[in-house]
């Protein structure tokens, strides 16, 4: 903590901080005697029937407020939304998408983050190179969970090679801890060819799964490779044969755990099958979509729900031609689902694009790695019609800004089409075809809590940077679902 004290930013109108006259620039120091490291040392201490707060007012006078909150959140929002400073990455891992990030881009993309508390407040995933014992500790101490935990490979010299870090391979220690402590885990493991498939992949999932049932779901993802590699490790792509085989594995292990323990555990990316040429499981494999932020079942789901609201719905009679743009990875897919809207409403005509990324190199196919300007030079010739519509993931979190800075309104003037940013599911998908997107339903979350069909990319709200709320959910029955990726 500062010597300062945790600086108040803002105070809720009507909340228990506004009527106790804390302000703005105030400092919180201490909760029944006990310093605050970070938010969870609030958040755990605010918990209860009252709290004896020790405060700094702006003016410097102490003052010592008893409080009868009955377990209420306060209202305060801190200067630093963690409480504390923010922890970088420590290693350098052959697989990381920032260092495949071109020159010149704002400098907060470059941040590479591996703070095992956005694991929590956001779905992050980490590597736990970083974590201390007394990191473990606090974690068992406030039952924290779900941990996200970025595994690549249970090999320890292996992990150590891989991340470029000599402690990497220790750090699994770590995973056993939680495991003691009953706390719920769920893995990824980013797959990179003749690195950590094969043999390797085998002894990962083997390992990995002796956790269960407290490591709740593993995830396997194929690396994403940019265009910007000079220097690099020399990774290559997977073929379709190498993505069967990925899928055999997968398969194989899925029907034994699902026998001993009723969960299929170990999920492939939608990207794997894709790649292989196969069609994507049914919907109980993927155990209530757990791994749907790594892009594992993203697709399926999608389908599920389009066809779910188009049963609801009847024709309207109405004319409209419309545009959507997306990913070469998600574009087919995207093209079937639009020919079921124009089924249901023959009035619409609608086209797909499918977009090729120029920006950071045509292996990379995700919607959510998508620039403005390669928008905008590939459609700028097209049938549009009156409206164009682009997924949310496209846009900086929030706010209507592209990876390269250019804007909504940039892409609208330049193509002099209506740009609606469509949310997430199928129903919104099945809504934005045939109605106009309410500018009041705009609240985008965008590109920053994901990995990006698992292209960790760790942009600069990945950080959480002003951006939480106190009122943070520690149980794990009160945890949110994680974000959905950015393959559509």
């Amino acid at each position: 903590m500062s010597k300062r004290g945790h600086i108040i930013k803002e105070v809720d109108p009507g909340s228990i901080a506004d009527q106790l006259e804390l302000e703005p620039g105030d400092a919180v120091l201490s909760i029944d005697g006990n310093e605050l490291e970070d938010i969870f040392d609030y958040e755990y201490y605010i918990n209860s029937e009252s709290v004896l707060m020790t405060v700094k007012k702006k003016d410097g006078e102490e003052w010592e407020l008893e409080i009868e909150n009955q377990y209420e959140d306060l209202g305060i929002t801190f200067e630093n939304g963690l409480m504390s400073e923010y922890r970088s990455c420590r290693n350098k891992c052959i697989f990381c998408f920032i260092d495949q990030m071109p020159p010149g881009m704002r400098e907060t993309l470059y941040f590479k983050d591996d703070d095992s508390r956005l694991s929590f407040l956001q779905g992050n995933y980490v590597t736990l190179t970083n974590m201390s014992d007394h990191d473990i500790d606090r974690i068992i101490k406030f039952k924290l969970a779900p941990i996200n935990i970025s595994v690549h490979t249970t090999n320890p010299a292996l992990r150590c090679e891989m991340l470029h870090n000599r402690f990497a391979g220790k750090a699994l220690d770590k995973i056993q801890r939680l495991y003691e402590a009953e706390i719920p885990m769920n893995g990824q493991i980013v797959l990179c060819k003749g690195v950590n498939d094969g043999k390797e992949l085998e002894r990962t999932i083997g390992d990995l799964s002796k956790f269960l049932p407290y490591m709740e779901s593993v995830s396997a993802v194929p690396v994403g490779m940019s265009k910007y590699r000079d220097g690099l490790y020399p990774l290559q792509p997977f073929t379709a044969e190498d993505a069967k085989e990925i899928l055999k594995i997968i398969e194989r292990w899925q029907k034994k755990l699902y026998k001993t323990h009723g969960n299929h555990f170990i999920h492939a990316s939608d990207e794997l099958y894709i790649l292989a040429g196969r069609p994507f499981p049914e919907e109980k494999r993927y155990d209530g979509y757990i791994q749907l932020e790594n892009g594992v079942g993203m697709l399926r789901l999608l389908d599920e729900e389009i066809k779910a609201a188009l049963e609801t719905m009847e024709d309207d009679h109405k004319s409209e031609e419309i545009s959507i743009a997306t990913g070469k990875l998600a574009a087919p897919y995207i093209e079937k689902h639009a020919k079921l809207v124009q089924e249901k409403f023959p009035g619409r005509i609608i086209h797909v694009y499918s977009i090729t990324n120029v920006f950071f190199g045509e292996q990379i196919t995700v919607a959510g790695l998508i620039t403005g300007q390669d928008l905008i030079g590939q459609l700028k010739d097209k049938p549009l019609g009156r409206r164009l519509l682009l997924p949310e993931c496209m846009f900086r979190s929030g706010e209507e800004v592209f990876l390269d800075d250019l804007t909504r309104q940039d892409v609208q003037n330049a193509l002099q089409v209506q740009v609606d940013i469509v949310k997430s599911s199928g129903q919104d998908f099945v809504q934005a075809v045939l109605e106009p997107v309410e500018e009041s339903e705009a609240s985008y979350e965008g590109y920053e809590l994901n990995t990006l069909a698992g292209i960790p990319l760790c942009p600069e709200d990945q950080a959480g940077r002003e951006k939480y709320p106190t009122g943070i959910h520690l149980c794990p029955e009160n945890m949110g679902e994680g974000e959905k990726g950015n393959i559509i």
